[in-house]
């Protein structure tokens, strides 16, 4: 069993649903690296990969949770890529000058 993989999956995956939920309130994606996530998502997969191939264990549900996270959040990226708080949109320019 991998309880340690377990805990660090669950402590490193916290932060996808609150990064995507950060994305989707504020409209925009100023300063967030779409390579940094693309470079986790590779990761998720080599993860898995592992998992399915050497070490089957629940641990795989975690991998594939925290991708689908990520996922979400590489969604609304390209979503609201081209938004700007420096727009006319009043409303777009105050929600990601508030969450910057």
């Amino acid at each position: 069993m991998s309880i340690f993989e377990a805990g660090m999956m669950v402590c490193f995956g916290v932060s996808w649903p609150i990064a995507a939920y950060k994305t989707y309130r504020a409209k925009c994606v100023q300063g967030k690296s779409i390579y940094f996530s693309y470079l986790i998502l590779l990761g998720y997969i080599f993860g898995i990969l592992h998992k399915v191939l050497y070490s089957l264990d629940f641990v795989i549900w975690l991998y594939i949770l925290n991708l689908i996270f990520l996922l979400t959040d590489i969604f609304l990226y390209y979503r609201y890529r081209n938004n700007s708080p420096y727009t006319q949109q009043n409303e777009v320019k105050k929600s990601c000058q508030k969450n910057i």
